[in-house]
């Protein structure tokens, strides 16, 4: 069954059954109030009886019987109403209706209740008492068949007294009653009108329950329509949401599942991009020392080398093979940082003897591109970290600087922070475009585009592994660059206790 028909079903089913629920209490308040309506008013025709029925001696002032003239109209004037009663003396005897009014009552019938003693005791009390529905009518005619129902009416029984002065003496009752056939009558109506309402509001319901279960599928719908088309692979479907109830939450969920998908793409397609590009500067870098040996070894087999220039050939194939050996081991290193596989062997040391020996080291490099170092360190500059690994990252970058500066000042400045040691290495170099710093730490970038020659940078794999070791000690290392300004570089190195390692993809 479809989602629209059970949700149709349901809305119909809560409507009918409330309202089927409300008919019956209606039915059954409306059925109490009919009954208690019309007890109410044949309370009030009997008082109306009870004043002008009683007759009495104005000269001894005591009641001498009851007004018949006077009954027999009340019972002309209530006949139309299907109302009868009558009247009991003092001492349980009917005084009305005498057998005068007999052919004037239905079938020969005639209104005489019987009061149980019980009945009459409260009735001399002065209780009003109210009767529901029974058999109350008795017939003389005895041709009347047998399976004719009996007439059922419901009846009040009202105490007559004669007031004389203060004292109240009781001088009979009152039995008024009315045929439950006529009550039966408007509680028939009541409920005719009662079913055309529930037939109407059926219908209306069914309508009502339509509207609601397409409103609710169309929200759910679009949800499926979305998923299909992210199932297509459009990430760029969006759900609209009013953020009113589940169904919202769930498009909610949904939008922030896509905008997750939608990364995820992009992050795939980088990364894949970044494989492709990998491929390529990796096949780059050792197709030139491979080549290089390789017609450097033709060369040698077919005697094409002088003799006087084969140990500058043989030097020249060891130092390319050394240089694929480097490519390998930086390869190797950066992918053991990158997972974590190399165990780091902190210590407390200090790092302003290593920055001496590694200016010292650079100098001669330096001098070769006309540029100078300028270092200004404390006299200690207490460090912890691994040590070798430390003096790989600065010497990288510091390495760094000198590829790409030319005729200047490189400044290495360290200082103590809170609770870590901070390196600045600034040089006044060629810079780096906004473009260039944000693929700075890539494996093989380097800053000429061309990849054409080593002027700068041997392979492009320093900063990345030196980007990854200070990652590994839980330090930053910070990267600031204009074209033809220069590029500073910050790396900080965490106090003990304040390292946690940050592990990038």
């Amino acid at each position: 069954m479809k989602l629209i028909y059970q949700q149709m079903l349901a809305f119909f089913a809560v409507i009918i059954t409330v309202i089927v629920v409300l008919g019956f209490a209606f039915i059954r308040t409306t059925k109490t109030m009919i009954y208690q309506n019309s007890w109410q008013q044949l309370q009030q025709y009997a008082t109306s009886i009870e004043k002008e029925a009683i007759r009495y001696n104005t000269q001894t002032k005591k009641v001498v019987g009851f007004n018949q003239q006077f009954l027999n109209d009340g019972t002309a004037i209530l006949r139309d109403q299907n109302i009868h009663f009558s009247v009991y003396d003092a001492n349980k005897r009917v005084v009305y209706p005498t057998s005068i009014g007999l052919d004037s009552m239905p079938n020969g019938s005639f209104y005489a209740p019987s009061i149980s003693p019980e009945d009459w005791q409260k009735l001399k009390q002065n209780k009003t008492i109210t009767k529901s529905p029974h058999v109350s009518f008795k017939s003389r005619n005895h041709d009347r068949p047998v399976n004719t129902p009996a007439l059922r009416t419901i009846d009040v029984l009202v105490p007559l007294f004669y007031k004389n002065g203060t004292a109240k003496k009781f001088v009979g009752a009152i039995s008024i009653g009315s045929f439950e056939q006529t009550l039966q009558a408007n509680e028939q109506q009541i409920e005719n009108n009662l079913f055309i309402a529930l037939l109407v509001s059926g219908i209306a319901a069914l309508l009502l329950s339509y509207i609601l279960a397409r409103y609710s599928v169309r929200r759910i719908n679009r949800l499926r329509y979305a998923t299909h088309s992210v199932a297509s692979g459009d990430f760029d479907i969006h759900v609209d949401s009013n953020h009113k109830d589940e169904i919202d939450d769930l498009a909610d969920d949904f939008n922030g599942m896509v905008s997750s998908l939608r990364a995820s793409n992009e992050e795939i397609k980088r990364q894949e991009k970044r494989r492709r590009e990998f491929m390529a500067d990796a096949a780059h870098e050792m197709r030139t020392p491979l080549t290089t040996i390789n017609g450097i070894l033709e060369g040698l087999a077919y005697d094409a080398i002088p003799e006087e220039d084969k140990a500058h050939s043989i030097e020249l194939m060891q130092n390319e093979t050394k240089r694929l050996i480097r490519l390998v081991n930086e390869n190797l290193d950066y992918e053991k940082i990158r997972t974590g596989q190399i165990a780091l062997n902190k210590t407390n040391f200090d790092g302003s003897e290593v920055l001496h020996n590694l200016v010292e080291q650079l100098t001669k490099k330096a001098a070769a591109s006309e540029d100078q170092f300028e270092l200004s360190t404390p006299e200690t500059l207490p460090v912890w970290a691994d040590y070798d690994r430390f003096v790989q990252v600065l010497f990288n970058i510091m390495q760094n600087a000198i590829q790409f500066s030319q005729q200047g000042t490189i400044e290495v400045t360290a200082s103590r922070g809170p609770h870590t040691t901070v390196v600045v290495v600034q040089d006044h170099g060629i810079g780096m475009t906004p473009d260039q710093v944000k693929n700075i730490w890539e494996r093989y970038y380097k800053a000429d585009p061309s990849r054409k020659n080593t002027k700068y940078g041997e392979s492009g794999l320093g900063l990345a592994i030196s980007h990854q070791l200070v990652q590994q000690h839980g330090g930053t290392i910070e990267v600031e660059s204009e074209p033809d300004q220069g590029t500073r570089f910050t790396v900080t190195f965490p106090d003990e206790g304040f390292d946690k390692p940050i592990i990038e993809d």
